[in-house]
């Protein structure tokens, strides 16, 4: 170790670390990080660029003086000292790195847009510029191959005018890994040890295939077993495919979610490849999903992270999760699709330290229909170069498959199908009779009185305006239970209703169940009657996989209702154009909607009206992409309605929400634990409905956006508050 320049200050055993140490040490993890998609080299030398600035005298007295008496690193005059432009002049004018420089200059607050970079190097102030100078000039000296011309370790594949959104991607990826190779350096010399090994994803076939086996043993006969043996074994078979994206079209009810396990790990440990991330669309659905993993790959291989997760309570056993959750290095990762895309476009090293993780992996997107249509140019772009140039396979599973392939993104580009011939497995798995109720439309109040003498019914609405209505007019004339499911409930009260859902249809008790949209998607419910109010076809079709499930009924019905009192205006906002297309195709006298031709023809349709690969948010967000603007993708990349906003709800253990409510109203106590396990307690509302609550006496602002709801809060249908507009919201 050096001792004539630091990068940090003491550890518990009272040393410091050394700044030659911290850049060495940083770029080998950066090398061995982007090693993985042939960018070891670039990824190395930004790491050995990346605290240069930190020789200069100003920050090494600023070092010791924050040593001596706590803070951050400043001047005499309390000013923050700049150690980040020296690496980044570096990267430039010695190294020829060009935009990739980026990666340096942003590696603590964030990649900033590419012509940021310019500024900061030309309109250095004479006293900055020198103090640039010193600190390369004194780390020279003891690390002279800082100064190395290092044009030669872009990737052929990665100079920007060539392809500018790949160069782009790669950008996000060298800088990926450098920020957790400078996370994991900085924690090791603080803790004094690296952390232990990940297990090999490869070893894991044997062990998986003995739990699906166990696990099967010791599950209920379903009629539906063959097929869904037969589909286990189709995709296993496609894992010997090389890597590349996989559409994985199977009914509900077909075993995607073992099957897709057993392809991932398959795949894994046929091409080397390191991990499998799981990406689904709701909390609820992951925490289903990390369940059903957990018993396949093991405790110990699976991190679940989501926000409805508590890392901060695993047990010493499995302290692994904590860390794993900074930067995905776990053999099997169960997420959200949220935080999955989320990240790959963030621009905060702190989302970013697990995009490089994306290599080399195996990518399961689960329901990938949810996906929404604005965003998917840039997300099939980067899944496209991902494939391509990154080692990575996806793997694109849904009972509704959307025709990406027909998409210019897409184009030229080989489907390896995971399922050879979806129609007969889509005839075979054919559990459900349509029944269509549009002309004349029902109201609500018609529609809780057929459901009322249906034994186990599940009815599904679009707004959460007309799950409250029609639930008001099921509990007032039913003789059997009514349960609730919308996002106005508490995090932990749907938890609680789904599992009371289970156990009454496991003991063949009668129920009736009022829900919104959010039960559709992967959501594991067998009933024999499901009623759907008309929406788009992939939602239909998703409520049709809670009938008739497991296959224990000959058909079971779905009776698709238009309701002459539902809310068109919240149909319309959530499904847009793609309402217009199901119309054309499905219907009476038309399609059902497990039609896969009417169903590719409709997606086609819908891409074609909406026009998203020539307008719209995704288009703007490629050509950010391209101009390497980085704050501006960040700030467009949404995936989830903004417009919604969390409330502190009255339901659950009093005792533990009052402590974390006094926690988050504590300035400096609302740590990220805090945010995470709060989630249970948590409902939404949207912005403007909020502010009406809170203008109301109904609500208190708590933190930031977050809100404490003190009006009524219904034991089945959370809060209760009507929108004085009139309008409606979805969800």
């Amino acid at each position: 170790m050096t001792g004539e320049l630091w990068a940090h200050s003491v550890n518990p055993s009272g040393r410091r670390h050394g700044l030659v140490d911290h850049l060495k040490g940083t770029a080998y993890l950066a090398a061995e990080f982007a090693s993985v998609f042939g960018a070891g080299e670039l990824a190395g030398g930004l790491g050995l660029l990346h605290d240069v600035g930190k020789g200069a005298c100003l920050w090494q007295d600023g070092l010791l003086r924050a040593e001596a008496g706590g803070g951050r690193v400043v001047d005499a005059g309390g000013e923050s000292v700049d150690h980040k432009m020296a690496g980044a002049w570096l990267a430039v004018r010695k190294a020829q790195l060009g935009p990739y420089a980026l990666a340096v200059l942003g590696h603590h607050g964030g990649l900033p847009e590419r012509r940021f970079l310019k500024e900061v190097l030309t309109s250095a102030d004479a006293e900055a510029a020198e103090r640039v100078q010193e600190a390369v000039r004194r780390v020279a000296e003891l690390l002279p191959e800082i100064l190395d011309d290092r044009a030669d370790s872009v990737p052929s594949w990665g100079k920007s005018a060539d392809d500018r959104h790949l160069a782009e991607l790669l950008l996000r990826m060298v800088f990926s890994a450098l920020v957790d190779a400078d996370f994991l350096d900085t924690e090791s010399h603080f803790s004094g040890a690296p952390r232990p090994p990940v297990p090999s994803l490869a070893s894991m076939a044997g062990a998986f295939e003995r739990a699906r086996t166990e696990l099967l043993t010791h599950r209920r006969p379903s009629p539906v077993d063959v097929i869904r043996e037969q589909v286990y074994e189709e995709a296993v078979r496609a894992a010997e495919e090389p890597v590349g994206i996989f559409p994985f079209p199977a009914p509900t009810g077909a075993g995607k979610t073992i099957a897709a396990g057993g392809f991932a790990v398959e795949h894994a440990a046929r091409h080397g490849l390191r991990r499998v991330i799981v990406a689904v669309p709701y909390t609820s659905i992951t925490e289903q999903n990390a369940a059903v993993y957990r018993k396949l790959f093991g405790d110990a291989n699976v991190l679940e992270h989501h926000s409805g997760v508590n890392l901060a309570d695993v047990p010493p056993a499995l302290r692994w999760q904590r860390l794993a959750a900074e930067n995905w290095d776990a053999p099997v990762v169960v997420t959200t699709t949220v935080r999955l895309f989320e990240s790959l476009f963030s621009r905060k090293p702190s989302a970013m330290r697990k995009v490089h993780r994306l290599a080399g992996a195996v990518i399961v997107l689960d329901e990938v229909q949810s996906l929404p249509d604005p965003m998917l140019p840039p997300i099939l772009s980067a899944l496209r170069d991902l494939t391509e140039r990154f080692g990575t396979s996806v793997l694109l599973a849904s009972a509704t498959q959307p025709e990406f392939f027909s998409m210019d993104v897409f184009k030229d580009l080989h489907a390896r199908q995971v399922i050879s011939k979806p129609k007969p497995l889509y005839r075979s798995l054919e559990r459900v009779r349509y029944r269509w109720w549009c002309d004349p439309k029902p109201t609500l109040k018609d529609v809780a009185e057929r459901i009322r003498d249906e034994p186990s019914v599940l009815a599904v609405v679009n707004t959460t305006k007309d799950a409250a209505a029609l639930h008001q007019c099921l509990e007032e004339i039913a003789d059997a239970p009514v349960l609730h499911l919308s996002t106005r409930m508490a995090g932990g009260h749907r938890r609680d209703a789904l599992e009371d859902i289970r156990a009454r249809l496991a003991e063949g008790l009668r129920v009736a169940v009022v829900s919104t949209q959010l039960v559709e998607a992967g959501v594991d419910l067998d009933f024999p009657v499901v009623f759907r109010a008309y929406a788009a076809a992939e939602a239909m079709q998703q409520a049709a996989g809670r009938c008739n499930r497991n296959g224990r009924l000959e058909r079971g019905t779905v009776v698709v209702f238009d309701p002459a009192d539902g809310s068109v205006a919240g149909a319309r906002r959530v499904y847009g154009a793609a309402l217009d297309a199901t119309r054309a195709f499905f219907g009476p006298g038309l399609a059902s909607p497990d039609d896969l031709d009417a169903l590719r023809a409709y997606y086609r349709t819908r891409y074609a009206v909406k026009n998203i690969e020539g307008d719209g948010p995704g288009i703007e967000i490629q050509k950010d992409r391209a101009a390497f603007d980085f704050p501006a993708v960040a700030a467009r990349f949404k995936l989830i309605d903004e417009s919604t906003v969390p409330v502190l709800v009255p339901y659950g253990d009093d005792a533990e929400r009052e402590q974390l409510r006094k926690l988050l109203a504590t300035p400096g106590s609302a740590e990220p634990w805090v945010f995470r396990k709060i989630q249970p307690y948590l409902a939404t509302l949207p912005r403007r409905l909020a502010r009406e609550a809170v203008g109301a006496g109904l609500a208190a602002p708590l933190l930031g956006d977050l809100v404490e709801w003190h009006g009524e809060y219904h034991a089945f249908r959370g809060i209760e508050f009507a929108d004085p507009s009139g309008e409606d919201f979805v969800w």
